[in-house]
């Protein structure tokens, strides 16, 4: 698996990582005993980034990674999680948004707990507190880089400004937003000030909720306890339409002898050229065998004639990915 380097003072981190949420919640029923092995050969595989927060599952997702962790080899992996959103631990609904600076010390030694590790490798707000001005919240979050507790910070669900204002407080090593051949917004703004200020961009959604991964027909259904019954991309009056876009992907993918999401991967994974920054695309799977097939993408080299078929599609698509 080749490497990459998260902004200038950053980690190594492989150039495809592991999401991790659906592992315990939003995408139907979890097994923790088929996750382990996903995660255990997702770092045979040379995949490094493993990505949580401490709202997946209300901290049983860290729970599960830290699990893993204990297994041996903490080293060789680059751990992930975010703080922000406030659930009740019962009815697992939203209380609120927290990213105050007496709140943020106090998160991360939840999260240092549930994940059995001294240090956060890479620290995210997950998103931001519209009661507290972000330059104190990543003033909170510097002082857990100076107590040794997180070695580097990132950014989820913020805009250009707001990162132009964190970055002036402490260098942002990350920042982790949608990005997929299906959503393209970010790059009018988001991508344009990571590359100027030497911000990695991790994307999440590389494949759309698995939209992209051609494993979906429009008379598909999901299972209770799965958002994308809730998600305008997979509903019936759009859904024929979306998957009608992937005749392009799949043509790309036949040509290369790959697969539609091993196509998408390598799109996202061509942005760090075309775009100045290094992009690392994190795709979520609870499989072994789809984490080899993610980790497959590293291997397809796009031509100027793929880019050109593909690059059209997101203006086309119906639908958000919101729940």
């Amino acid at each position: 698996m080749d490497r990459i380097t998260l902004a200038a003072s950053g980690p190594e981190v492989s150039v495809v990582g592991l999401g991790c949420m659906g592992m315990s919640e939003f995408y139907g029923q979890a097994d923790r005993d088929q996750s382990l092995a996903t995660m255990a050969r997702a770092r045979e595989l040379g995949i490094t980034l493993f990505d949580t927060a401490d709202t997946y599952g209300v901290g049983d997702n860290e729970r599960l990674v830290g699990e893993f962790l204990a297994r041996g080899g903490r080293d060789e992996i680059v751990v992930a999680t975010k703080f922000g959103p406030v659930r009740d631990p019962k009815t697992r609904g939203l209380l609120g948004l927290r990213a105050d600076p007496e709140y943020v010390p106090q998160a991360c030694d939840a999260s240092l707990k549930r994940l059995g590790t001294d240090h956060i490798d890479l620290y995210y707000l997950h998103v931001p507190d519209p009661k507290v001005p972000i330059e104190e919240t990543i003033g909170a979050m510097a002082r857990l880089v100076e107590a040794g507790k997180v070695r580097q910070i990132g950014l989820s669900n913020l805009g250009a400004d707001q990162i132009r204002a964190a970055h002036a407080v402490h260098p942002i090593t990350a920042v982790q937003k949608e990005w997929s051949l299906f959503t393209r917004g970010d790059e009018a703004d988001v991508v344009p000030v990571c590359a100027e200020l030497g911000i990695a961009y991790v994307a999440n959604c590389p494949l759309s909720r698995g939209l992209l991964s051609g494993a979906y027909t429009a008379d598909s259904t999901f299972g209770e306890g799965d958002i994308r019954g809730r998600v305008s991309r997979f509903s019936a009056e759009n859904a024929e339409h979306n998957l009608g876009l992937l005749k392009v992907v799949r043509s790309v993918a036949d040509a290369h002898g790959a697969t539609p999401a091993q196509v998408a991967l390598a799109w996202l994974i061509s942005r760090t050229a075309a775009h100045g920054l290094s992009v690392v695309p994190i795709p979520g799977t609870s499989r072994p065998d789809l984490i080899e097939e993610n980790a497959g993408a590293t291997s397809i080299q796009l031509t100027e004639d793929d880019l050109r078929a593909l690059d059209p599609l997101a203006a086309e698509v119906a639908g958000t990915n919101q729940h």
